[in-house]
């Protein structure tokens, strides 16, 4: 019996309407009503498509393929896709494997829902045991139900443990005709090599700012939402190359912006409102900010910083939009000008700054907003951290760079404000493990003597000591292998012990040197057993037996003390040099600091009036 309208209308009875679809259907978000349903509609992997479009059409179809990168750039989708092109059998279910199917024969549709029996789906981080891969080598002896491939998607693959790997491995390499692999992964490096090397990879690349636009543009416009194309711009650069963090972030603005409309979806999405949702800087207010700290106005820049602050923004997020327009203003320096979310107004000033700024100033200015950055990142009280960390790069703003102190210098000594430099042939030169102004000039082929009564008078800190005794110096007829002064003796003992040399030069100030006696007073108490050793080795290397004798006198100071002694009377002659004065009038605040080969303090090199440097402390 037939329920057609016609047997109502014979029995005079009007017949009941059709029921009305339910208008409580649950809401999909954009992320999955607008995901992918062909290679065509996936934007930003152009490379990858032309490569599988040609691979299905030469039938070079890999076994196993590997689809990597960041989150949102359409990994699954791309798997799902995949598994379409190989199972599509067309409308006329006549087709074979094409890299545009049609979505419309039974095993596209299946794939689709998710509820195709061929297609098996897996999620690693839920199936991570050896358990679980076992199923998958016994099932895939058996072949597909309907499709042309039995295909596995295993998401997530990195969570798959060593020994699941290793088990999957065989079949991997060698599995059956009818059967295909598809993994995908964020975290390649944590996946086997002997996986890698069985999978034809692809490498998902971040999508660009202005394809996200773009792409967003379109979907509001089928969405029927009207929205501005700097808000579009926002969420592009919030998403980060993520296409479902982006339309994650585009689904919270319109829910957001039907606050300003009549709640029926008409609300415009406008940069505001999606600038106070993330916490976002506006980007007009950094340009403003970033001018203010060039500018060196230090009251403007606070209530800048203020008022950002006021409105929602993290001084974190300020400290990033800063770092940022830094980098941008150093690739208009370099002549990288392909941003196409800049305003021509935003264009000019980096245009300004760039021209106006050397690379010096940019390179220091991006090390300070930097290290700002991780103090702002690590302080408890980031508002505080971010007024201290862009004051300092005021202050930093007014500091001449090294090139312009010289010019500075040079200038003011050809105008005769300042003195030139002397001479340099006498200034102390470095040697090794010593810093460099305590190093002595040295006649040409004759070391110099540290015992040498002459050699403290010379470095211009004598002690205030009456000369001791002449020491007494040896016969010209003493065999060569006797050492001809106490330098020589400590010289000759370190060849072959260097604990017992440090004692001679720290521990013995001389009083008499008579070969083979020595007089001495201790600076501290010295072991019998230690003299005792360094006078074998005396007698062993000169065949004379050498006595140390503690006696009393004027003793010279031990050869560590010279040294010592050396060392601040070069460093006092670096400090009266003009140059110097010069540098230390012009930076209160400067060191002198000492060259060392360790890596903890700075080179400071005094063979030229010019590589005289200082340090704020």
């Amino acid at each position: 019996m037939s329920d057609s309208p016609d047997i109502f209308a014979a029995g005079g009875v009007e017949a009941p309407a059709a029921p009305a679809p339910s208008a409580n259907q649950p809401y999909r978000v954009l992320a999955r009503k607008y995901r992918p349903s062909s290679f065509a509609e996936l934007i930003g992997q152009d490379a990858m498509v032309q490569t599988l479009g040609n691979a299905i059409r030469r039938d070079r179809l890999a076994h196993a393929f590997l689809m990597t990168g960041v989150r949102g750039v359409g990994k699954t989708t791309t798997a799902r896709l995949i598994a379409k092109a190989l199972n599509c059998i067309g409308e006329d279910g006549q087709g074979g494997p094409t890299i545009d199917p049609c979505g419309k024969c039974e095993p596209c549709q299946g794939i689709a829902e998710g509820s195709f029996i061929d297609v098996i789906e897996m999620d690693a981080a839920s199936h991570t045991g050896v358990d679980d891969v076992r199923e998958i080598i016994e099932a895939v002896r058996y072949s597909s139900v309907s499709a042309r491939y039995k295909i596995y998607i295993i998401d997530e693959v990195h969570m798959l443990s060593k020994n699941a790997f290793n088990a999957l491995l065989k079949t991997l390499e060698e599995p059956p005709a009818h059967v295909k692999f598809i993994f995908a992964t964020t975290e390649v490096n944590k996946v086997p090599i002997t996986v890698l090397s069985r999978c034809q990879r692809f490498d998902l690349k971040r999508i660009k700012a202005d394809q996200l636009s773009a792409h967003f543009a379109h979907i509001v416009d089928k969405e029927g939402v009207k929205a501005e194309q700097e808000a579009l711009d926002l969420i592009a650069q919030a998403a980060e190359g993520s296409v479902r963090d982006g339309l994650s972030i585009l689904d919270q603005a319109i829910a957001h912006a039907d606050m300003d409309g009549e709640g029926d979806g008409s609300g415009e999405v406008r940069a505001v409102q999606i600038r106070e949702m993330l916490g976002l800087s506006d980007r007009g207010a950094i340009r403003r900010l970033f001018g203010q700290l060039l500018t060196g106005d230090s009251q403007a820049l606070l209530d800048a910083v203020d008022e950002q602050y006021r409105i929602g923004v993290e001084p974190l997020s300020l400290m990033n939009g800063l770092l940022s327009l830094s980098h941008q203003v150093t690739l208009y320096k370099v002549g990288r000008t392909t941003d196409p979310t800049l305003s021509e107004e935003a264009r000019s000033l980096l245009k300004d700054w760039s021209e106006g700024l050397s690379y010096p100033v940019l390179h220091r200015l991006w090390q300070l907003l930097l290290k700002g950055y991780q103090e702002v990142q690590q302080a408890h009280m980031p508002r505080e951290a971010c007024d201290m960390a862009l004051l300092r790069v005021q202050c930093a703003a007014d500091m001449p760079d090294p090139g312009k102190l010289r010019k500075m210098l040079d200038d003011m000594s050809d105008s005769g404000r300042i003195d030139a430099p002397p001479p340099m042939e006498n200034t102390p030169a470095s040697t090794s493990g010593e810093p460099a102004y305590a190093a002595q000039s040295e006649p040409s082929g004759q070391s110099q003597e540290l015992s040498d009564p002459q050699s403290v008078a010379t470095s211009g800190s004598e002690p205030d000591t009456q000369p001791g005794p002449e020491i007494s110096e040896p016969e010209a007829t003493k065999p060569d292998a006797s050492p001809a002064s106490f330098s020589g003796i400590v010289d000759l003992v370190g060849e072959v012990s260097v604990t017992k040399q440090s004692i001679l030069k720290a521990d013995i100030r001389l009083i008499e040197f008579a070969p083979p006696k020595i007089v001495y007073e201790a600076v501290r108490p010295i072991s019998p057993a230690d003299l005792n050793q360094i006078s074998d080795i005396l007698k062993q290397e000169t065949g004379e037996i050498w006595s140390f004798e503690e006696g009393t006198g004027t003793p010279k100071p031990s050869l560590d003390e010279q040294a010592e002694l050396e060392k601040q009377a070069a460093h006092q002659k670096i400090l009266e040099m003009p140059m110097v004065k010069a540098a230390f009038e012009a930076f209160p605040d400067a060191k002198l600091l000492e060259s060392a080969e360790s890596s903890d303090q700075i080179t400071e090199e005094t063979q030229q009036p010019h590589q005289t440097r200082s340090s704020l402390a």
